[in-house]
């Protein structure tokens, strides 16, 4: 793959040089890119828009089949390439044919979820009954407790696995190791160089790992360490007279982790995603049919419905409810259950919408004023009437509001604060959180570049704030001195059709670290525009020989481009955004989500 050039500045798009969200509309595609657009649309026979979204994703004119078929076999490593791998492989091997009980601790996110019910189904596949615990956010905090590892070793336990947390966990272990437990961690966060004793820790982020697989999921590298105990049980002959677990059948939740985590779809991943959506069009697993279901997902699923749609939903058990629900729902056999389980998520989402609602006005003042009076690089809001299970959901809304990283924290009534912080592309927070711990500023905190979580004493809250300005103002200026829109095409609302869709969906699936293409519309009529559900703002474009396109611009009616579209009824408008395919009673139709709009009449000749 090639990597991002900066060999020249990108053309102007439209002579938008400044957008309704004050953005510079500008080609994807760079000067070497386009070159390379031009040869594979030469050398592999494919239309020239499919090329040109292929070229400027980093594709090469000699890895175009490969790409447009990526195969798990081909891009999968050697599980053993990650350090500890085969001595965690060892010890699961030895629990499994003793029959031994295996206890599986996993984070309570959908990344954790996700990777506690694939490792639960191979076990169960295995005629194995392990036990899953998801810890309660609000009582147990974040990754494995002492009190935690004390009950699951009561009930019988003789390995801990941990899935997405672990790697941090050393008073935690040091109580297993004084029960005679073995732990095991499959993780994913960044460490420092000191790690916690366990029999084996597999983290690709781990400083003396060499993988390669640091983009992956803690669920992806649970599938590897599947792969590799399917290998070793095998090799001891535990199959011999019977059928082997059937891995590929648990990609779609693979998938459902990945996109959720919001890792870059890149190699293994995207690989991981593309199977795993066409094993979830299956409708195999009764929760995610489930949830889905509830969820009102029609048509083929996408990255957006494992994202927007069913993600959240499996979240809001642990934000605000139970956070073992998502698992659960996600290894229950009983589709009784299922259907119980996903209305009960359905609910709390609810619920967690509205109490985010109330967060955000309050965060948003907060924030508002922080930026008047000292334009700082990095937001810290925080309050003690906020509930901890969803500061993440805040900070990500301040992060998309004002355009840098955001904390936000919810403090309890002695002054203990528990924060998520969310970041920017070009600004690594958890390398910053993690150098906070080591100064003092923080009791604990980890994470990765764009997440991170941290505990901290409401009185150390300033010198925190002074900390993350002074470390992190460079890279947050350099990271926003441009604002601009990535452009791979100009169309008209007569090129927008269910061809084209499945020409683009070869170059998918689309999301973090593979952008999904976005589109711009020249001089469209906006022949309507109206406010819709939770302040969207629906509109319908007109290109010049009378075809139309619908278009839908999220949570936008009170921010600049869903008040010049709704402005601009009767006028014609450059619009900005990105195709997707909507099923109503079974009949497809392309859609437009707008992400900007511009005005023809300002723009650079």
């Amino acid at each position: 793959m090639l990597g991002t050039s900066g060999e020249e500045e990108r053309r102007l798009v439209l002579g938008v040089a400044r957008s309704a969200n004050d953005n510079a509309w500008r080609e994807r595609l760079s000067a070497s890119e386009a070159r390379a657009a031009m040869a594979i649309s030469q050398l592999h026979g494919l239309p020239d828009v499919l090329a040109r979204v292929m070229a400027a994703r980093g594709v090469i004119p000699d890895q175009a089949p490969d790409f447009l078929d990526p195969s798990i076999k081909t891009l999968m490593p050697d599980p053993s390439l990650l350090v500890d791998m085969d001595a965690a492989v060892e010890r699961a091997a030895d629990a499994v044919q003793k029959r031994r009980k295996i206890a599986i601790f996993g984070d309570y996110d959908v990344d954790g979820a996700t990777s506690s019910a694939i490792f639960a189904k191979y076990l169960q596949w295995l005629g194995l009954d392990p036990v899953i615990h998801i810890p309660d956010r609000i009582i147990e905090g974040y990754g494995p407790n002492g009190p935690a590892i004390e009950s699951l070793r009561q009930g019988g336990a003789e390995l801990l696995v941990t899935l997405d947390c672990g790697s941090t966990s050393f008073e935690a272990f040091e109580t297993a190791r004084k029960l005679d437990l073995d732990v095991v961690v499959i993780d994913h966060h960044q460490v420092g160089e000191t790690l916690p004793a366990v029999r084996a820790l597999v983290n690709p982020n781990r400083q003396d790992d060499l993988s390669g697989q640091g983009h992956l999921a803690a669920v992806g590298v649970t599938f590897l360490f599947l792969v590799a105990l399917n290998r070793e049980l095998r090799r001891r002959g535990a199959f011999e007279g019977g059928q082997q677990p059937d891995l590929m059948a648990l990609l779609d939740l693979v998938a459902l982790g990945t996109v959720c985590d919001v890792v870059p779809l890149k190699g293994l991943n995207r690989a991981y995603v593309t199977r795993g959506l066409a094993v979830m069009h299956q409708r195999r697993n009764y929760g995610l049919t489930s949830l889905s279901d509830t969820a009102r997902v029609s048509g083929k699923p996408t990255p957006y419905h494992l994202g927007f749609l069913i993600g959240p939903r499996i979240n809001a058990g642990g934000r605000i409810g139970d956070a073992a629900l998502g698992a659960r729902l996600l290894t229950t056999e009983d589709p009784h259950e299922a259907r119980a389980i996903a209305e009960r998520l359905d609910l709390l989402n609810t619920e967690r919408q509205a109490m985010e609602a109330a967060m955000l006005e309050q965060a948003d003042a907060e924030a508002a004023l922080s930026v008047e009076a000292r334009d700082p690089a990095v937001l810290l809001t925080g309050s003690n009437e906020w509930h901890p299970g969803i500061v993440g959901l805040i900070a990500s809304r301040l992060k998309e509001t004002y355009r840098r990283p955001a904390f936000a924290i919810s403090y309890d009534e002695a002054g203990k604060g528990t924060g998520s912080g969310r970041s920017i592309s070009g600004v690594d927070l958890g390398k910053a959180v993690r150098q906070a711990v080591e100064d003092g500023l923080l009791e604990k905190g980890g994470g990765h570049a764009m997440a991170a979580g941290l505990t901290v004493r409401r009185e150390k809250a300033a010198d925190l704030e002074t900390f993350f300005n002074e470390t992190l103002r460079q890279d947050v200026e350099a990271a926003t001195a441009h604002r601009e829109l990535k452009v791979d095409a100009a169309l008209t609302a007569t090129g927008a059709t269910l061809d084209l869709m499945e020409l683009l969906e070869k170059a998918g699936p689309y999301g973090a670290g593979h952008a999904e293409p976005v589109f711009a519309f020249p001089a469209h009529r906006i022949s309507f525009a109206d406010v819709v559900g939770k302040g969207h703002v629906r509109a319908t474009l007109a290109a010049g020989d009378g075809s139309t396109l619908k278009a839908i611009c999220f949570k936008s009616e009170d921010k600049p481009h869903g008040r010049m579209l709704l402005d601009g009824r009767g006028r014609s408008l450059h619009v900005a955004g990105s195709l997707s395919v909507d099923t109503w009673q079974g009949t497809p139709k392309v859609q437009l989500r707008i992400l900007d709009v511009a005005d023809p009449q300002k723009v650079r000749i």
